[in-house]
């Protein structure tokens, strides 16, 4: 039991953690555009998931492309968002980041792209016609439970990023403004020595010729 017990964990496990997808963290400069390609079969469902990290506003362009060219999905200027869709054309589809709107700052952006559904993590457990047995069932159980760590530690993960950034961010805005002060406080202190010096310098009277 304890041996069936740890092949059903492990199956659990390995299900949640090799799901069919790609996670990919990359950089966007000011006024460009990366795109990626993924040929898919007809009928394959796939989710696009995306959050902008850092730079600017947080917010980014995007959209998806089916074979022929035609947008399926379009957004502008959103700090993140999720988009599933099953293909009707087997192909190659297109999903685009674009930042042309920003002429400055450039921006990190993470995106999940998950190609087809997940497959089950019993065999035959959709063309079963007994109910699971408890062991079964907790084996789907910790299989579920797993999948809620790994999508709330990719969450908490990304906002962690982003919170550092932006704490990042605020201290060198805040080293800036400091030196900022301590350069016009040595100027203010030089001009109050010279303008003071000025009071107390005698001025001594010219010498006539005899």
């Amino acid at each position: 039991v304890r041996g069936a017990l740890l092949s059903l964990f492990l199956a659990a496990l390995l299900g949640a953690l090799g799901a069919g997808g790609t996670e990919l963290t990359l950089e966007l400069p000011d006024s460009a555009q990366r795109c990626f390609h993924e040929e898919l079969e007809s009928g394959t469902k796939f989710t696009l998931d995306y959050q902008v990290i850092s730079g600017g506003h947080y917010d980014v362009d995007c959209y998806v492309e089916d074979p022929n060219g035609k947008t399926i999905y379009q957004e502008t200027k959103k700090q993140y968002d999720s988009f599933t869709h099953h293909t009707e054309l087997k192909g190659v589809y297109t999903f685009c980041f674009g930042n042309e709107f920003s002429t400055f700052s450039h921006k990190i952006v993470y995106f999940d792209f998950q190609v087809g559904d997940e497959p089950p993590i019993l065999p035959d457990m959709n063309n079963r016609v007994t109910a699971l047995t408890q062991l079964e069932s907790a084996c789907v159980t910790i299989h579920e439970m797993l999948k809620s760590v790994i999508d709330s530690q990719t969450h908490y993960r990304l906002r962690e990023a982003q919170h550092r950034s932006r704490a990042e961010e605020l201290n060198g805005r805040v080293s800036y403004w400091s030196m900022g002060e301590t350069l016009i406080l040595f100027v203010v202190s030089i001009g109050q020595v010279m303008l003071l010096k000025s009071f107390f310098t005698d001025k001594r009277p010219s010498s006539g010729g005899a």
